[in-house]
């Protein structure tokens, strides 16, 4: 299962499963896989066939790239602005 660093798939499957409300073993059920490849997917220590990644799109209700990316998706901390940046209401 290990893979070159450079080849690293990032995804946001843990995420989108606590979104949700979904558990990795209702996950796995759902795509016909071990709970524990959940697992694996979402700790980037599996990269998922296309087939796999199309089908997780697919139960999400979203587009393949949304869920998954070859560079890291930014942190939701990050996307905040600074503090004092932020919009004044009057």
């Amino acid at each position: 299962m290990g893979q070159v660093n450079g080849d690293a798939v990032h995804n946001r499957i843990a995420l989108l499963r606590a979104e949700q409300g979904v558990t990795r073993r209702q996950l796995a059920d759902a795509l016909g896989v071990h709970y524990q490849t959940v697992g694996y997917l979402e700790r980037g220590e599996y990269s998922p066939s296309l087939h796999l990644a199309l089908r997780i799109a697919e139960f999400f209700g979203l587009p393949v790239e949304t869920i998954f990316s070859t560079e890291p998706f930014p942190r939701i901390s990050d996307l905040r602005p600074p503090a004092g940046d932020e919009p004044r209401t009057a």
